[in-house]
């Protein structure tokens, strides 16, 4: 279970850092190659308690994007009177030092430091860093979210504020020890399991067979419930207070070209418009383009991710 930069044993790591930074960061936009970072909060903790605190504006004499401006409602007259990324970011490092960051999908925060100390002073920033998000999705897998605001409100962290650094950072320093505390518990029980992975592997099957028989069982119920509303039939109230009913929503298909500047003047363009890396990774990686093209495709990449996936391989069968 890596959940930070470097190499190393996270827990091993974590127990030497007794200083982490939970930190925040509110920027011009979303590519870090490109933006800058508008606003900075640090909330330091020693042996998981709130020691100090560091937040400031920062002037970069660039555009806020709309769809940016949206979330975090920090304008460019705002920052006017900020002071200037050479007179800050080293109040900023300073804080930091070599503490172990925290961050709430800590890549987006430190490719955006990261970043800054190699423009200003060309030298890229050596701590480790550990991602809250990815704790969460491993302590809380049922989860539909693993948002900031989903993780505070399981830990019935109290927030007024959003979107501004200094809010999520002391909302997340708040939370964190106690996910820190639960992350362990279960890598530990993770560790313990390794020497029963024979045995643990043939019950990975059986639960993989069940379940495809479950999804198969419920898909046959579901098209007879709506058979049975089609028919007329009212809703259904279970004894435990669960009600089925069968409802209709339509959908609609819009021409992206008519209503494009329009999504994008309103802040919405991001949301409406996801880009699909993975048609874009096979562009790149196949035949039916140029290099010339594939340079210039490649060129605009602004991040890379790994996901490592189980795959089971079925045995061959065949009678030779």
């Amino acid at each position: 279970m890596i959940i930070f930069s470097q190499s190393g044993d996270i827990k091993k790591v974590m127990a030497e850092n007794l200083v982490e930074v939970v930190v925040d960061v509110e920027t011009t936009g979303l590519d870090y190659t490109r933006e800058k970072i508008i606003e900075f909060a640090g909330v330091k903790l020693v042996n998981g308690e709130i020691t100090e605190s560091f937040e400031t504006l920062v002037n970069p004499h660039q555009h806020i994007r709309k769809s940016s401006q949206a979330i975090h409602g920090i304008s460019e007259e705002t920052l006017e009177s900020a002071p200037e990324e050479e007179e800050i970011f080293p109040k900023i490092f300073e804080f930091i030092g070599d503490g172990v960051i925290v961050a709430h999908n800590a890549i987006f925060d430190f490719s955006f430091l990261n970043r800054t100390s190699k423009r200003l002073y060309n030298k890229p920033l050596e701590n480790r860093y550990v991602d809250t998000q990815m704790m969460f999705k491993e302590v809380y897998p049922q989860m539909d979210s693993c948002g900031l605001e989903c993780l505070m409100n399981t830990f019935n962290v109290d927030f007024s504020t959003r979107h501004r650094a200094m809010a999520d950072a002391m909302g997340l320093a708040q939370c964190y020890p106690r996910l820190k505390e639960m992350y362990f518990q279960k890598y530990d029980w993770q560790l313990s399991q390794i020497q029963n992975a024979d045995y643990l592997f043939e019950r990975y099957l059986r639960l993989q067979n069940a379940i495809s028989v479950m999804q198969s069982e419920i898909q046959d119920l579901r098209s007879i419930f709506k058979i049975y509303f089609e028919k007329g039939g009212k809703d259904i109230v279970a004894n435990s207070g669960e009600v089925l009913s069968y409802n209709s929503k339509k959908t609609f298909s819009y021409d992206f070209l008519q209503i494009k500047d329009i999504l994008d003047e309103i802040g919405a363009l991001p949301k409406a418009v996801r880009l699909n890396n993975a048609f874009v990774d096979r562009l790149v990686m196949g035949n039916a383009l140029d290099e010339e093209t594939k340079d210039k495709i490649k060129s605009a990449r602004i991040a890379i991710s790994e996901n490592k996936t189980l795959s089971v391989k079925k045995p061959d069968n065949s009678v030779s």
